[in-house]
């Protein structure tokens, strides 16, 4: 059971990054605005999951982030493009003749590109925290904290009320 649920995991997180790497794929096709920020820098003033606007970067802060990001983005870009070609290649089992030993080793191969990913951005967000002052540091542990606390009360929220026996 746990093993799937585990397949399950993997594969939920596939097609999240599947669909924000096809959403991305879409965008770069057409002609962004000029922008002062790299691309790595999504709505709100959030870079890869880091709330930075709130943060009152200086400017040099802004430069020194955005070559954090165009010297990652070497790494980062094959290990994306994998990803939604091994997520390209599970579409065709989920509509076509399904080979369950294809796709678990697909699933397999694209949890180690997670891995793999995942260790990418936690490298990033160091190289990126390390730039912050430590005011600005302590200020985006407290966002953070907050922003679990209001994930751990939704979640308490949403989840359903046991059955009763």
């Amino acid at each position: 059971m746990k093993s799937i649920r585990f397949r399950l995991f993997v594969a939920a997180l596939a097609v999240m990054l599947g669909g924000a790497i096809a959403k991305s794929q879409t965008a770069d096709t057409t002609a962004a605005p000029p922008s002062t920020h790299s691309q790595a820098w999504g709505m709100r003033g959030h870079m890869m999951g880091l709330p930075l606007k709130q943060l009152d970067l200086t400017d040099t802060q802004r430069a020194q982030m955005k070559a954090v990001m165009q010297k990652e983005r070497a790494t980062t870009k094959p290990l994306m493009q994998q990803m939604q070609q091994m997520h390209q290649q599970l579409k065709q089992y989920e509509e076509g003749t399904y080979d369950e030993a294809k796709v678990q080793a697909l699933v397999s191969q694209q949890a180690q590109t997670l891995v793999q990913l995942k260790v990418q951005e936690t490298r990033i967000h160091n190289e990126v925290y390390q730039l912050l002052t430590s005011d600005q540091q302590a200020k985006l542990k407290e966002i953070e904290a907050d922003r679990a606390a209001r994930m751990q009360q939704h979640t308490q929220s949403a989840a359903p009320a046991a059955p009763e026996q």
